[in-house]
Protein backbone atom coordinates (compact mmCIF):
# COMPACT_ATOMS: atom_id res chain seq x y z
CA UNK A 1 0.00 0.00 0.00
CA UNK A 2 1.52 3.31 -1.11
CA UNK A 3 0.10 6.45 2.19
CA UNK A 4 -0.37 9.91 0.37
CA UNK A 5 -0.26 12.61 2.64
CA UNK A 6 -1.95 16.07 1.17
CA UNK A 7 -0.59 19.34 2.21
CA UNK A 8 -3.79 19.67 4.48
CA UNK A 9 -2.78 16.63 5.99
CA UNK A 10 -5.18 14.52 4.69
CA UNK A 11 -4.10 11.06 4.72
CA UNK A 12 -4.85 8.48 2.10
CA UNK A 13 -3.84 4.63 1.49
CA UNK A 14 -4.34 2.30 -1.58
CA UNK A 15 -2.07 0.46 -4.20
CA UNK A 16 -1.93 3.17 -6.67
CA UNK A 17 -3.21 6.40 -6.82
CA UNK A 18 -4.40 8.81 -10.29
CA UNK A 19 -4.57 12.17 -9.51
CA UNK A 20 -7.35 13.84 -11.97
CA UNK A 21 -8.67 16.75 -9.80
CA UNK A 22 -9.23 19.33 -12.53
CA UNK A 23 -8.77 22.62 -13.32
CA UNK A 24 -10.73 25.55 -12.83
CA UNK A 25 -10.78 28.60 -15.29
CA UNK A 26 -9.18 31.86 -13.89
CA UNK A 27 -12.05 34.35 -13.02
CA UNK A 28 -12.00 37.99 -13.23
CA UNK A 29 -13.29 38.45 -9.49
CA UNK A 30 -15.19 41.22 -10.31
CA UNK A 31 -18.96 42.72 -9.51
CA UNK A 32 -21.43 40.99 -11.36
CA UNK A 33 -19.44 37.99 -13.17
CA UNK A 34 -20.60 35.57 -10.77
CA UNK A 35 -24.26 36.55 -11.38
CA UNK A 36 -24.14 36.28 -14.95
CA UNK A 37 -22.33 32.68 -15.66
CA UNK A 38 -23.89 30.79 -18.10
CA UNK A 39 -25.62 34.25 -19.33
CA UNK A 40 -23.54 36.04 -20.62
CA UNK A 41 -20.63 34.94 -19.10
CA UNK A 42 -18.01 32.20 -20.18
CA UNK A 43 -14.99 30.51 -20.21
CA UNK A 44 -14.99 28.18 -22.96
CA UNK A 45 -14.97 29.60 -26.77
CA UNK A 46 -15.49 26.08 -28.52
CA UNK A 47 -18.29 24.75 -26.01
CA UNK A 48 -20.30 27.98 -25.73
CA UNK A 49 -19.36 29.93 -29.15
CA UNK A 50 -22.40 29.25 -31.20
CA UNK A 51 -24.31 30.39 -29.04
CA UNK A 52 -23.57 33.54 -29.68
CA UNK A 53 -23.77 33.79 -33.80
CA UNK A 54 -23.89 36.81 -35.27
CA UNK A 55 -23.88 38.53 -32.11
CA UNK A 56 -20.89 41.59 -30.65
CA UNK A 57 -18.72 39.67 -27.68
CA UNK A 58 -15.91 40.30 -25.97
CA UNK A 59 -12.77 38.31 -24.95
CA UNK A 60 -10.74 39.23 -21.71
CA UNK A 61 -7.23 38.87 -22.28
CA UNK A 62 -4.56 38.79 -24.96
CA UNK A 63 -2.78 35.68 -24.45
CA UNK A 64 -2.27 33.37 -26.48
CA UNK A 65 -5.98 31.52 -25.34
CA UNK A 66 -7.71 35.00 -25.34
CA UNK A 67 -6.32 35.87 -29.31
CA UNK A 68 -7.05 32.18 -30.27
CA UNK A 69 -10.79 32.58 -29.14
CA UNK A 70 -10.69 36.10 -31.14
CA UNK A 71 -9.76 33.94 -34.12
CA UNK A 72 -12.22 31.86 -33.46
CA UNK A 73 -15.09 33.74 -32.67
CA UNK A 74 -14.73 35.86 -35.78
CA UNK A 75 -16.17 33.41 -37.85
CA UNK A 76 -19.24 32.60 -36.03
CA UNK A 77 -20.22 36.33 -34.20
CA UNK A 78 -20.59 39.54 -35.90
CA UNK A 79 -18.45 41.58 -33.55
CA UNK A 80 -15.42 40.49 -31.63
CA UNK A 81 -13.69 43.25 -28.75
CA UNK A 82 -10.57 41.86 -27.06
CA UNK A 83 -9.67 43.64 -23.43
CA UNK A 84 -5.80 43.51 -22.47
CA UNK A 85 -4.85 44.33 -19.50
CA UNK A 86 -1.45 45.27 -20.23
CA UNK A 87 0.25 47.47 -22.53
CA UNK A 88 0.86 44.96 -24.99
CA UNK A 89 -0.89 41.57 -25.84
CA UNK A 90 1.09 38.99 -24.62
CA UNK A 91 0.46 36.37 -27.32
CA UNK A 92 2.87 34.92 -30.44
CA UNK A 93 3.08 37.19 -33.33
CA UNK A 94 1.13 35.10 -35.58
CA UNK A 95 -1.76 34.92 -33.94
CA UNK A 96 -1.62 38.71 -33.28
CA UNK A 97 -1.14 39.37 -36.87
CA UNK A 98 -4.26 37.13 -38.06
CA UNK A 99 -6.05 38.56 -35.77
CA UNK A 100 -5.59 41.75 -36.95
CA UNK A 101 -6.18 41.29 -40.00
CA UNK A 102 -9.81 40.40 -39.17
CA UNK A 103 -12.23 43.30 -40.57
CA UNK A 104 -14.60 42.04 -37.25
CA UNK A 105 -11.90 41.85 -34.50
CA UNK A 106 -11.05 45.13 -32.60
CA UNK A 107 -8.56 44.63 -29.93
CA UNK A 108 -8.08 47.15 -26.60
CA UNK A 109 -4.74 47.28 -24.38
CA UNK A 110 -4.02 48.75 -21.26
CA UNK A 111 -8.09 48.11 -20.50
CA UNK A 112 -9.38 46.74 -17.26
CA UNK A 113 -12.21 45.02 -16.60
CA UNK A 114 -14.28 46.48 -13.65
CA UNK A 115 -17.31 45.35 -13.58
CA UNK A 116 -20.33 43.06 -15.65
CA UNK A 117 -23.77 44.74 -16.15
CA UNK A 118 -26.98 42.53 -16.55
CA UNK A 119 -30.50 42.98 -16.45
CA UNK A 120 -31.15 40.61 -14.66
CA UNK A 121 -31.54 38.35 -17.07
CA UNK A 122 -28.35 38.10 -19.05
CA UNK A 123 -25.48 40.10 -19.51
CA UNK A 124 -25.88 43.71 -21.42
CA UNK A 125 -22.70 45.55 -21.14
CA UNK A 126 -19.20 45.70 -19.65
CA UNK A 127 -17.40 48.41 -17.55
CA UNK A 128 -14.19 49.32 -19.09
CA UNK A 129 -11.44 51.68 -17.48
CA UNK A 130 -8.55 52.76 -19.33
CA UNK A 131 -5.48 52.10 -17.68
CA UNK A 132 -3.39 55.27 -18.98
CA UNK A 133 -6.33 57.43 -18.80
CA UNK A 134 -8.20 56.32 -15.61
CA UNK A 135 -11.66 57.25 -17.88
CA UNK A 136 -14.70 54.15 -17.81
CA UNK A 137 -16.93 53.60 -20.31
CA UNK A 138 -19.81 51.20 -20.79
CA UNK A 139 -19.51 48.84 -23.88
CA UNK A 140 -22.74 47.00 -24.95
CA UNK A 141 -22.12 43.52 -25.86
CA UNK A 142 -23.93 40.11 -25.96
CA UNK A 143 -21.68 37.99 -23.76
CA UNK A 144 -18.12 37.77 -22.78
CA UNK A 145 -15.15 34.63 -22.91
CA UNK A 146 -13.09 35.55 -19.89
CA UNK A 147 -9.37 33.59 -21.36
CA UNK A 148 -7.21 34.41 -18.28
CA UNK A 149 -6.13 31.00 -18.28
CA UNK A 150 -6.61 27.91 -16.05
CA UNK A 151 -5.62 27.23 -12.59
CA UNK A 152 -4.69 23.33 -12.25
CA UNK A 153 -6.30 22.17 -8.83
CA UNK A 154 -3.46 20.70 -7.58
CA UNK A 155 -2.56 22.98 -4.76
CA UNK A 156 -3.39 19.75 -2.43
CA UNK A 157 -0.48 17.84 -4.02
CA UNK A 158 2.69 20.14 -4.06
CA UNK A 159 4.61 18.38 -1.63
CA UNK A 160 3.72 14.97 -3.13
CA UNK A 161 4.75 15.11 -6.48
CA UNK A 162 6.53 17.55 -9.20
CA UNK A 163 4.94 20.01 -10.47
CA UNK A 164 5.64 22.61 -13.57
CA UNK A 165 5.63 26.79 -12.84
CA UNK A 166 2.12 26.88 -13.86
CA UNK A 167 1.07 24.07 -11.28
CA UNK A 168 0.33 21.26 -13.32
CA UNK A 169 1.33 17.98 -12.68
CA UNK A 170 4.15 16.69 -14.47
CA UNK A 171 3.83 13.34 -16.25
CA UNK A 172 5.31 11.48 -18.70
CA UNK A 173 3.69 10.25 -21.91
CA UNK A 174 1.95 7.07 -19.88
CA UNK A 175 0.47 9.66 -17.49
CA UNK A 176 3.25 8.51 -14.48
CA UNK A 177 4.42 10.87 -12.40
CA UNK A 178 7.99 10.76 -11.06
CA UNK A 179 6.54 9.16 -7.96
CA UNK A 180 5.83 5.18 -8.57
CA UNK A 181 2.25 4.95 -7.73
CA UNK A 182 1.26 8.24 -8.44
CA UNK A 183 -0.36 8.69 -11.99
CA UNK A 184 -2.15 12.21 -12.81
CA UNK A 185 -4.42 12.68 -15.69
CA UNK A 186 -6.47 15.78 -17.62
CA UNK A 187 -6.43 18.93 -16.49
CA UNK A 188 -4.81 18.89 -13.51
CA UNK A 189 -1.38 17.62 -15.35
CA UNK A 190 0.75 18.72 -18.14
CA UNK A 191 -1.06 17.10 -20.72
CA UNK A 192 -1.59 19.56 -23.65
CA UNK A 193 -5.53 20.51 -24.99
CA UNK A 194 -7.80 21.13 -21.90
CA UNK A 195 -10.71 19.16 -23.38
CA UNK A 196 -12.87 16.74 -21.68
CA UNK A 197 -12.59 14.18 -24.61
CA UNK A 198 -8.88 14.00 -24.14
CA UNK A 199 -9.09 14.32 -20.27
CA UNK A 200 -11.20 11.47 -20.43
CA UNK A 201 -8.35 9.26 -22.64
CA UNK A 202 -5.77 10.59 -20.18
CA UNK A 203 -7.80 8.81 -17.39
CA UNK A 204 -7.75 5.20 -19.08
CA UNK A 205 -4.37 5.58 -20.25
CA UNK A 206 -3.43 6.25 -16.41
CA UNK A 207 -5.28 3.14 -14.99
CA UNK A 208 -3.92 1.04 -17.47
CA UNK A 209 -0.58 2.46 -16.45
CA UNK A 210 -0.87 1.89 -13.20
CA UNK A 211 -2.37 -1.88 -14.15
CA UNK A 212 0.74 -2.74 -16.28
CA UNK A 213 3.19 -1.41 -13.36
CA UNK A 214 1.37 -4.17 -10.72
CA UNK A 215 1.80 -6.60 -13.11
CA UNK A 216 5.21 -6.41 -14.05
CA UNK A 217 6.19 -5.77 -10.21
CA UNK A 218 7.19 -1.12 -10.26
CA UNK A 219 4.39 -0.58 -7.49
Amino acid sequence: EKVVTTSVGEKFSAPAFIIATGASWRKLNVPGEADYIGKGVAFCPHCDGPFYKEKHVAVVGGGNSGIEAAIDLAGICSKVTVFEFMDELKADSVLQEKAKSLSNVEIFVSSQTVEVIGDGDKLTALRIKDRKTEEERLVELDGVFVQIGLAANSASFRDVVEMNRSGEIVIDTHGRTNVPGIYAAGDVSTVPYKQIIIAMGEGAKAALSAFEDRVRGVI
